[in-house]
């Protein structure tokens, strides 16, 4: 989704030093999901008020994703592994 892109930017102008190399790479590596009626209806009907979240859960799901990153310890990801920015970075791109 297209938030989450803002998300990551966000997140590696503070972690990051060439943030444009690593937004990049993301882009390379990964594919971009966009919303539709029914994902934000699953969303709405998730028992979780962050909306972004939510939103973000359900995309995960429909791309089988293994994987979400996120810095928010109340992220809601049930059956999907959460890593903070930090440690997706050492585990995976050093």
């Amino acid at each position: 989704m297209d938030i989450t892109l803002l998300n990551i930017d966000y997140v590696a102008n503070k972690q990051v030093k060439d943030v444009k190399a690593f937004l990049r790479l993301v882009n390379s590596v990964f594919e971009v999901v966009g919303g539709d009626n029914k994902m934000f209806h699953d969303a709405l009907s998730l028992k979780n008020d962050d909306l972004e979240d939510s939103l973000q859960y359900v995309s995960a799901q429909k791309m089988v994703c293994d994987v979400i990153v996120t810095n928010d310890q109340n992220f809601y990801a049930e059956g999907i592994e959460t890593l903070t920015s930090s440690t997706f970075v050492k585990k995976y791109l050093k």
